[in-house]
């Protein structure tokens, strides 16, 4: 495209300039055509400037256009944000909102079933109450006509009543059938029979019988003969070992439900006050050395005084402080409502209770159940001194209990030292094992109240230790596989000394030749 020379003038302009050059006498063109040249030159000059100018602002205009579309596109950006902030708060009020609606709902299931579970005590006290009015006027109705047919019977022809014997009372009991137990309590009934049933040998049992015949002996009544003490001890023992209803309980042994109920948390009782200062004992200086030497020759761990564990035992819904027995572990594995009370036991390296802590709620962690323990109140005053108890990584490393590492990227020594501890820690777990397989009542939840159950569960570890005492054997479907999660404290190293005593260990169990495989 051709350009003018004179890009600032238009057309008109420019022919009328050209006009007058045209009249314009060629002499003084002459004249000045030096001048005309100069003046060429500046125009231009000019006209290059003008031209410049004009490109210049094409490039504004240009740069002008780039930036109002960064403009529009960053506010576009803005919007988007803003559009995908509000969805996310509303994505997120409605995850809230079904949230609140699953906790009100399992709130209003668990109400419930509580309220079903009162309602069921309260029929059932109804009932008894019912029961208990009916065989009073029963008795009252049958000694009424005993009186009355006695007192015809004397003012009657050749009467006077001095040839008469003593009319007696007699109370109406319903007859049931002791066959089953009359067979068990047999002198010929096979050892081997009994040890299903019991969990133990007759001779165990004989042994039982007589460390409580005192405590749960009763007198006879004018009504009624007192239940011997060998069958007494035979209801509860049974109901522990099988965990099954009292209805059951009740046929088995030709008792009223209600009277085996009472005998299980009487002889439960007697057990726990009676037998457990005697068969759950704190080792002597000589006994704990023992059972050091024995925890070393096993795993390589020098002053092992033994192996702490904290099992769980599942219970009903209580009517009070609800959420202090709530199992949230137990509940997130089952899909179903858990509560739970704790059991934390330490045993020899025969798996025999040297300690129990019985009774606290199951929302608390391990390292909780510890510090209230009597086993902590012994340590702090200085008692276990030169003494590991060896836990698992839910209890904190003190100067008397020692646990795994537990970080990550373990060292070899580091792994080699878990692998020792793990043997130690294996001899409780698999005793607690033993505890649940033999005494089946622990396994599931029971209908004991809660203010009860202490003495039940002290009972089933007093008789774990005589079992285990005795070497009574447990048959293969005896066999029980033992959970209980593993919470790590917030506080895992509470002792800068234990820190190191468990570095050094771990250094010699790998360079003095005590480390490696679990063969050892």
């Amino acid at each position: 495209m051709e350009i003018s020379p004179f890009p600032f003038l238009n057309q008109e302009e420019i022919s009328h300039l050209y006009s007058l050059f045209q009249d314009i006498d060629s002499t003084t063109l002459a004249t000045n055509s030096n001048a005309h040249l100069k003046r060429r030159r500046k125009d231009g000059e000019e006209d290059e400037s003008g031209w410049k100018k004009i490109k210049s602002s094409n490039n504004n205009s240009v740069m002008s256009d780039i930036l109002s579309s960064l403009i529009l596109l960053d506010e576009e950006e803005k919007q988007e944000y803003q559009q995908w902030a509000i969805e996310s708060q509303l994505d997120k009020a409605a995850l809230d909102w079904n949230h609140k609606q699953k906790v009100v709902a399992m709130n209003d299931y668990r109400s419930d079933l509580e309220a079903h579970f009162s309602d069921l005590d309260e029929m059932d006290h109804t009932r008894t109450k019912r029961i208990r009015r009916a065989a009073s006027e029963v008795a009252t109705a049958a000694a009424v006509t005993e009186t009355a047919l006695a007192s015809s019977e004397s003012s009657g022809p050749g009467g006077g009543g001095s040839g008469q014997q003593p009319q007696h009372r007699r109370l109406w009991v319903k007859d049931r059938s002791k066959d089953w137990w009359d067979k068990c309590n047999h002198p010929d009934f096979p050892d081997e029979e009994f040890r299903k049933a019991f969990r133990m040998s007759k001779a165990t049992f004989d042994l039982i019988c007589m460390e409580l015949d005192s405590a749960v002996t009763k007198k006879n009544t004018m009504l009624r003969d007192a239940i011997p003490v060998r069958q007494r001890i035979a209801v509860c023992i049974w109901r522990l070992a099988t965990g099954e209803p009292l209805r059951l309980v009740s046929k088995r042994f030709g008792l009223g439900i209600s009277t085996c109920h009472k005998l299980v948390l009487e002889v439960c009782s007697a057990i726990k006050n009676v037998l457990m200062q005697k068969f759950v004992q704190w080792p002597d200086e000589e006994k704990m050395k023992m059972i050091k030497g024995e925890f070393e020759s096993m795993s390589g761990v020098p002053n092992v005084g033994g192996s702490v564990y904290t099992t769980h035992v599942p219970i009903i819904a209580p009517k009070v402080n609800v959420s202090a027995y709530y199992n949230r572990r137990h509940t997130e594995r089952h899909q179903k409502t858990s509560y739970s009370m704790t059991v934390q036991g330490v045993v020899d390296p025969k798996g025999v209770f040297t300690d129990v802590c019985i009774g606290y709620p199951g929302s608390m962690p391990d390292d909780k159940v510890l510090e209230e323990s009597a086993l902590f109140k012994r340590a702090s005053r200085g008692d276990l001194k030169n003494v590991w108890l060896v836990g698992n990584s839910g209890l904190p490393l003190m100067d008397w209990v020692l646990v795994p590492y537990t970080h990550q990227n373990l060292t070899w020594t580091q792994h080699t030292f878990n692998e020792k501890i793990g043997e130690i820690q294996r001899v409780s777990k698999e005793a607690f094992a033993r505890l649940k397989g033999r005494w089946s009542c622990l396994q599931k939840r029971t209908e004991v109240k809660l203010q009860d159950l202490p003495a039940v569960l002290g009972a089933c570890c007093v008789l774990h230790n005589i079992c285990e005492m005795r070497n009574e054997e447990m048959g293969p479907e005896l066999k029980f596989d033992l959970f209980d999660d593993v919470m790590i404290p917030e506080n895992s190293l509470r002792s800068a000394s234990a820190i190191q005593a468990r570095d050094h260990i771990a250094h010699n169990l790998l360079h003095h030749g005590l480390g490696g495989t679990s063969s050892l």
